[in-house]
């Protein structure tokens, strides 16, 4: 397993505050990792310490194996909270002054203006831009010198749909065609469902938990409540019907995560059969209640 980063209980305190607190997290190459937790719980800090803005107090941070971590983080790029840009220059201007940090051409810059879908704002002042045009050109400067490691931090906060929408267009596009493997942390469970293939949920400066999306998924996917006065009977007429690993028994209800939409045809062979069906409902999915009972509420 190629691992892009690796922290091993990565702390960092402010005098007597433990803003990270043995943080021992794993981000794969090619993820997309979603970083969850409520205000305050550690998550900028952490990715301050490993762009190396701040300093841990204790435990280590690995990048791309075991590179130096000077020559590391060149790999990586970064918008931590609002980007700060020129307002009186346009898109282009913005990219050009940014490259002369990283030496990067005229070509490249304008194939990164396409990338973030700002190749046609013209000589349009950024003082103008959108909040959504502002964070995607704040991606765009992140991109140059052609990072490996992309960090977000709350790159979608503050956004109306639209301009969420194109923020999470521009970072599937960037994991998927060039292969960027992605930290992104935010408050928006339903957006970040959309993109991550990792979730990381961090509380109080602790990793509470890291679990892949399809693990996730299995656990917080929406069911066929059934609830029977036979269920032992009831649960072998329905497994001739579903797959075995979609049904699950426990005590007198039956729950099914297939065949959500023939919920009347289920009742009416349960009947026929001389079942009877006190209860029957599709339950919603409880991502956010599943975040929520580790998070403490």
């Amino acid at each position: 397993m190629e691992y892009v980063l690796r922290t091993d209980k990565l702390t960092k305190r402010f005098g007597e505050k433990c803003a990270v607190d043995g943080v021992s997290m794993q981000i794969k190459k090619g993820d997309i990792y979603g970083f969850i937790g409520k205000n305050g719980a550690g998550k900028t800090t952490l990715m301050r310490l490993v762009l190396g803005v701040a300093n841990p107090t204790s435990g280590s941070i690995k990048l791309f194996g075991n590179t130096p971590l000077v020559q590391a983080r060149h790999r990586i790029g970064a918008l931590l909270e609002y980007p700060c840009l020129y307002k009186n220059c346009s898109a282009y201007e913005n990219m050009k002054r940014f490259s002369l940090l990283t030496g990067t051409s005229a070509k490249q810059i304008n194939k990164i203006l396409k990338l973030v879908g700002l190749d046609k704002v013209g000589n349009k002042k950024v003082s103008q831009f959108s909040l959504g045009m502002k964070q995607r050109l704040g991606i765009g400067i992140a991109l140059l010198g052609n990072p490996e490691f992309l960090i977000l931090d709350e790159p979608v906060n503050g956004l109306d749909p639209a301009g969420i929408k194109e923020i999470r267009d521009v970072i599937l596009r960037l994991n998927r065609e060039r292969g960027i493997t992605i930290l992104i942390s935010s408050h928006l469970l339903d957006e970040l469902s959309k993109l991550v293939t990792t979730y990381g949920i961090i509380n109080n400066g602790r990793l509470i938990e890291q679990i892949s999306a399809e693990e996730l998924e299995a656990k917080c996917r929406h069911q066929l409540a059934i609830t029977v006065d036979n269920p032992k009977k009831a649960y072998a007429l329905l497994s001739c019907i579903a797959e075995k690993d979609t049904i699950k028994l426990d005590g007198n209800t039956i729950f099914m995560y297939s065949l959500l939409d023939r919920s009347a045809d289920i009742n009416r062979l349960l009947v026929n059969h001389g079942i009877k069906v006190s209860e029957l409902n599709v339950q919603a999915g409880r991502l956010e209640e599943y975040f929520l009972e580790r998070l403490g509420g």
